[in-house]
């Protein structure tokens, strides 16, 4: 008996240390099943609106058009919502994307304190105490596995450092939907104790089964902690959302590439993605000896550029806007309307879509394909002047698409070679 006493009265620092599995381990009086609830109505908002827009992104593309548009060949049955994406309203997937990316980074710091709010549960034993636990818990894995690996592959994409494996197209399109699948399970299970405990709290006699057994004292209190984790995603939202926008707001934009003043003065100073340089488009290339080559069922024809812009010119104002969220204002394209291309291929009526080829010999999107809708939109042109200059050699010299509400990526640049019909 005497020896029992001495036991019980070992100092904390000579007893076994606590680990993750034991409830006492955790002792931030912050975590509470209310503060887990509030961040998880907004990532339900959230999230729901990134895999919306998501999907959208992944459907501009025309992926069911052509191969060379399609960097998910394998996706069977999970690109059963594809559509023919429209030519309106011209800043769709200005807007789309530009909420996709944005949306993803303000979400950081909201994702970030979600998983710390139950880091504890993630370390619970036993791992299944019931069916329905176990569910839970398998849902819980592909939810904070798939939303740790979008964000992480998305932001990285957004950096431009491509350090995954494969394709981030590819990547990215499947880690969708293991973590919708994730997601969606575990708002079934998890809305009804959420709504309730916004709605009145904890019932009575009911345990917090996040709060702390044994807190340390408070240095910041709960609402304290979701105005910090706000005021995060309010410096990401100001450091980021002016990528989509010219002016002042793009120069404080300092967390992405696309950030800080435009390049360079003059007509063609609005954003780009590839110089010629960086894909090795000659002086030679795109001088007099330049040929634009056009193929239909009337034959193949040879245009020079003096000869373009002999032909009936047309304008459009029209942004560019690219999948890492990026995008410019209206710029003033002016050229030659693709469905005037098209009449001289053989199609006065009616024209099919059109295979583009780049005077680029390397990296994706060198080739693209534009839908017959894309193709009849009158804004739709073979671009040879923006903003009454030509262009200059980053933004395409001497001839590029533009399209509206398309990709960046389709709007090809140092165009090569027009091929018109069915596709």
């Amino acid at each position: 008996m005497p020896e029992r006493r001495r036991i019980r009265s070992l100092p904390d620092s000579l007893r076994a240390p606590r680990t993750p599995a034991d409830p006492a381990f955790w002792r931030s009086p912050v975590r509470g099943v209310r503060f887990t609830a509030v961040l998880g109505v907004i990532l339900l908002a959230g999230l729901t609106l990134l895999f919306v827009t998501g999907l959208l992104s992944y459907a501009a593309y025309n992926p069911d058009l052509n191969r060379v548009n399609d960097k998910t060949p394998g996706k069977g049955w999970l690109g059963f919502y594809l559509f023919s994406w429209p030519t309106g309203p011209h800043w769709l997937y200005r807007l789309t994307q530009g909420l996709h990316v944005t949306v993803g980074i303000v979400l950081v710091p909201v994702l970030l304190a979600k998983l710390w709010s139950v880091v504890p549960r993630l370390f619970a034993l036993p791992p299944a105490r019931s069916v329905g636990h176990a569910l839970e818990r398998i849902s819980l894995l592909l939810l904070v596995g798939g939303a740790l690996f979008e964000f992480l592959t998305g932001l990285l994409n957004i950096q431009l450092d491509y350090l995954f494996p494969g394709s981030f197209y590819t990547l990215h399109f499947y880690g969708a939907w293991v973590f919708l699948a994730g997601f969606v399970t575990h708002v079934v299970l998890k809305t009804p104790q959420a709504v309730r405990v916004l709605r009145g709290g904890i019932p009575r006699g009911e345990p917090d089964i996040l709060a702390a057994p044994d807190p340390l004292p408070a240095t910041l209190s709960r609402r304290g902690a979701l105005a910090l984790v706000g005021a995060g995603s309010l410096l990401l939202l100001v450091t980021s959302a002016g990528r989509s926008f010219d002016g002042p707001l793009r120069r404080i934009a300092l967390l992405t590439p696309r950030g800080g003043t435009d390049p360079g003065p003059g007509p063609n100073a609005f954003q780009i993605n590839k110089t010629a340089a960086a894909v090795r488009i000659r002086p030679a290339d795109t001088g007099e000896r330049w040929r634009l080559t056009v193929r239909g069922p009337a034959g193949e024809f040879r245009f020079s550029r003096a000869e373009l812009l002999a032909m009936e010119q047309h304008g459009a104002a029209l942004p560019i806007a690219c999948v890492e969220g990026w995008s410019t204002s209206d710029q003033r394209w002016r050229g030659v309307r693709l469905s005037d291309l098209a009449a001289l291929a053989g199609y006065p009526d009616r024209p099919p879509g059109v295979f583009v080829e780049s005077l680029q010999r390397g990296g994706s999107f060198r080739k693209a394909a534009l839908r017959d809708n894309q193709v009849r939109d009158g804004r739709s042109l073979l671009a040879l002047e923006v903003n009454g200059a030509p262009l200059s050699p980053d933004h395409g010299y001497p001839a590029r698409i533009i399209v509206p509400a398309a990709p960046g990526v389709l709007n090809t640049k140092w165009v090569e070679t027009l091929t018109f019909g069915e596709l």
